[in-house]
């Protein structure tokens, strides 16, 4: 039978580390960001990629990223959300934190920022 004690590795602790670092007081959660202010986000960053020339086109991100170009696609079209819309969604959601990314993207079947509004708004 193998005593284990011969395993342990010997571990030197400065006297500050012996006495214990203070505590930090418990910080406050920080605020969850949405997933569709994420996606939001992406849309953005991807087409100013593409308007750079850092990518050739939207094909090229979702190789990239090993996603569909349908998913891109998808994220994309958040771009043709009425911009206080896309505002409120990088708000981190406020007032649409209930809504799901299906629910947007219905909305995003209306061409008219009137529709999506009324579509969106709580």
């Amino acid at each position: 039978m193998k005593d284990y004690r011969e395993d342990e590795i010997p571990l030197r602790f400065s006297r500050r580390q012996k006495a214990g670092r203070p505590k930090k007081a418990a910080a406050t959660e920080p605020l969850r960001v949405l997933r569709i202010a994420r996606l939001m986000a992406l849309a953005i960053k991807f087409q100013d990629m593409v308007d750079r020339r850092e990518v050739r086109d939207y094909a090229e991100i979702a190789r990239l990223g090993y996603v569909t170009r349908a998913r891109v696609t998808q994220i994309m079209n958040l771009l043709l959300l009425a911009p206080d819309l896309q505002e409120m969604i990088m708000d981190s959601g406020a007032g649409i934190s209930t809504m799901t990314e299906v629910h947007i993207r219905h909305a995003l079947t209306e061409v008219h920022w009137g529709q999506q509004r009324r579509l969106l708004r709580p």
